[in-house]
């Protein structure tokens, strides 16, 4: 039978707190799985998986293995959003984190290819893809339990909060590979490689210690209670909101892309092209990552005061605007130029990316919205998950031109004001998101 959500589930202000702190932690140990590969692969997995290769073929074999985790991230938001929106949120999130942790801890004990062979790469694509299917369900899941748990007034400024996990996720792999390379740099394509990688099996623990410490959200509950569960989540979303997945997946293009570019790619660039050192890049990463401790929440409190579509649109016209003036400076740059431009250059996407999460929960009805935020979310990571190979073949095919990244973060940043500015309209026809998507639970769908 179906019912109506009259009024916004109560919300605990303790447990929103809490619960937006566990978001955090997970989604920084979850981001340091994610993004450990991505670093490797820019620095050290041409050499040890793909030595039969030239290092510029190399790097490119590693950036598409490293692109495959984002193919496999619509099947995992298609699954894992299934359980988040019949089972619950928290449990499905028990089981992300999970898979994440197992798969990228076992990357730190694959062999590599002078001891197995073509098996190397074979094996940790799959791990790859591994990562790829718990990702596909680990954001949306981390940003829902956050907002679902907060106050209307301040959802924006909840929905910031997991973001967070991103910048501190870098942190602790620029550090960590940093030290290796300063430390002990000939050992960093033998073993050395291996400890960030290693270091996942105890973060795991971490990782579920918090998070069967949260209570399941009162949105969920409510909706359990009132039998509005959907009986194939992902149908229903295809079916009642096509438009907003469209607008979700174009909104969400350059704060996922811009990471892989301006660091992924742009470390890559730096220490192959331009000639900079490994420690360079990685102080520009680390550095950046630590302003954005502070911007992130900043645009949060921004989004909470305007709307979080507003935000990310007004941060992405900014970074096409200057996409093409930030790779003509880091292409003559000294190392301390370098930073400077890496630090200033990712001020306005960090807005995108802040606000993002907002943006997607004002726009999904509560009932089919973990598969909702998953799925769009995954289909913008597949796009953004090969910038780094399309901008190196794009490099190749300009011979290494200054303004070829430029091309590639312009036209996300493009891509992105589109998909904002259709947010803005289809915010604007709403009421307060948390009533109006409350109430939305009484849409027809197919009950349990």
């Amino acid at each position: 039978m179906s019912t109506t959500l009259q009024q916004p589930p109560a919300t605990n202000p303790r447990m929103a707190r809490r619960v937006a702190g566990a978001s955090f932690v997970g989604t920084a140990l979850e981001s340091y799985d994610f993004y450990v590969f991505g670093t490797a692969a820019a620095l050290v997995f041409n050499t040890v998986f793909f030595t039969e290769q030239d290092p510029l073929a190399g790097t490119l074999s590693a950036f598409l293995v490293f692109a495959m985790g984002f193919v496999a991230r619509p099947l995992g938001a298609i699954l894992f959003g299934h359980l988040g929106d019949r089972i619950g949120r928290k449990r499905t999130l028990i089981w992300t984190i999970t898979l994440m942790g197992l798969a990228t801890g076992t990357v730190g004990l694959l062999p590599d290819y002078t001891t197995i062979g073509v098996w190397a790469p074979v094996i940790l694509t799959v791990l790859r893809l591994l990562q790829g299917l718990s990702l596909g369900g680990e954001w949306g899941g981390s940003i829902l339990i956050a907002t679902e748990h907060a106050e209307p007034r301040k959802r924006a400024l909840y929905a910031s909060i997991p973001q967070l996990g991103s910048p501190v996720g870098t942190m602790l792999i620029s550090a960590i590979f940093l030290a290796l390379a300063v430390i002990a740099p000939e050992v960093m394509t033998t073993w050395g490689w291996r400890i960030p990688f290693l270091l996942a099996f105890p973060f795991l623990a971490v990782a579920i210690y918090l998070r069967l410490a949260i209570d399941e959200t009162p949105v969920f509950r409510e909706t359990s209670r009132e039998h509005a569960l959907p009986r194939v989540p992902f149908l229903e979303v295809l079916k009642s909101q096509p438009a907003a997945i469209v607008v979700a997946i174009a909104s969400a293009v350059l704060g996922i892309g811009s990471y892989f570019l301006m660091v992924t790619y742009t470390q890559a660039y730096g220490t192959g092209t331009l000639g900079l050192s490994q420690e360079t890049v990685l102080n520009a990463a680390l550095v950046g990552s630590v302003l954005q401790l502070v911007t992130i929440p900043a645009f949060g409190y921004l989004a909470m005061r305007i709307g979080s579509a507003k935000v990310v649109a007004g941060g992405a016209l900014g970074t096409a605007l200057i996409a093409f003036p930030l790779y003509w400076v880091i292409s003559i740059a000294t190392e301390p130029v370098y930073i400077a431009a890496i630090i200033l250059g990712g001020i306005l996407p960090t807005a995108s990316w802040a606000a993002l999460g907002g943006l997607m929960a004002d726009i999904f009805k509560p009932v089919t919205a973990f598969t909702a935020l998953s799925f769009a979310y995954s289909i913008a990571a597949i796009v953004a998950g090969f910038a780094p190979s399309i901008t190196q073949q794009f490099g190749i095919a300009t011979d290494g031109a200054w303004w070829h990244p430029g091309v590639v973060l312009a036209a996300m940043s493009l891509v992105t004001v589109a998909g904002a500015s259709g947010a803005v309209r289809l915010r604007s026809r709403l009421q307060d998101p948390v009533t109006e998507t409350a109430a939305s639970a009484a849409a027809p769908v197919r009950h349990s």
